[in-house]
């Protein structure tokens, strides 16, 4: 049995972390306070939707040989790790630590590395005109060296035993590549991701959860059914495809916490999923 407790926002000193034993889990989900909207909501690249927040963060800045990143360790020692991957908004990006930190009370060190490699993450301020291009340069299926890197790091340094993936919009992309190559990884939990140009998109080494909104104007959900398809005809491992009804790109990780009492279900409903499908499988 899984209990899932939504919590305010709690300090790394007040954080208790209720031991797991494989009959009962106890999953922990926080509230930040302050949010603040993303800059030209006006004319948004389709990324763009959502609310940054204003949150500081439980976990340090570290350097895994040459990129940086952010690192949360649980409370207690697991030997279980979550490689947490940022949107197009870079691992700095508040909300991405904020779902890193969430991860991490719930029993795992958690690591959000610097997959652009010190480059600049998009801007919501700049001409959208310019996203296409800055994109190219940004390719989620080529980290290959950042990866390795970081699961070197969580094996000597957090003396790491077993490792999941978790990302967002781009870093969604980046999950489904990661989980088609490493089969060290034991789960991935890719959240408005998908691989639009590839036919192989079926390959899976291990368990892999699928996130998706009904109206993301992102990716249509004829796209989803193409790789639900595909998945279906092809696909050895577990795995789980959920389209959330009524939300929008961004719904899990950047929608203000005090949305419409139709939307909050949705959110908490997908941030469950997620915690339950690491556990289960991680």
């Amino acid at each position: 049995m899984v209990r899932v407790y939504l919590l305010p926002f709690l300090p790394m000193e007040c954080l208790d972390y209720l031991h797991r034993s494989e009959s009962q889990a106890c999953v922990y989900l926080y509230s930040p306070t302050k949010i603040s909207p993303m800059a030209n909501e006006a004319h948004p690249c389709p990324c763009d939707i959502g609310h940054r927040l204003e949150y500081g963060g439980m976990g340090r800045e570290v350097q895994v040989e040459h990129i940086k990143a952010y690192l949360t360790k649980c409370p207690v020692d697991t030997g279980k790790a979550v490689i947490v991957i940022q949107d197009i908004f870079g691992w700095q990006l508040p909300n991405t630590r904020y779902m890193a930190d969430m991860i991490a009370g719930n029993g795992y060190t958690t690591i959000v590395p610097d997959f652009f490699v010190g480059q600049e993450p998009w801007d919501p301020s700049w001409d959208r005109s310019t996203f296409s291009e800055w994109l190219k340069t940004k390719d989620a299926r080529k980290i290959d060296r950042e990866v390795d890197a970081v699961l070197k790091y969580l094996k000597q340094q957090c003396h790491t035993r077993k490792v999941g993936v978790v990302g967002f919009c781009w870093g969604g992309v980046a999950v489904h590549h990661i989980m088609m190559k490493y089969p060290e990884v034991r789960a991935g939990v890719s959240v408005y991701g998908i691989v639009k140009d590839s036919e192989d998109v079926h390959s899976l080494k291990n368990p892999t959860l699928f996130i998706f909104a009904e109206n993301d104007a992102v990716i249509p959900l004829e796209q989803v059914s193409l790789l639900t398809q595909k998945l279906k005809d092809h696909c050895k491992v577990e795995y789980q495809i959920k389209t959330f009804s009524g939300q929008t790109h961004g719904f899990v990780h950047r929608k203000r916490e005090d949305c419409s009492p139709e939307d909050k279900p949705y959110i908490d409903e997908a941030r469950r999923n997620l915690l339950e499908w690491l556990n289960k499988y991680v």
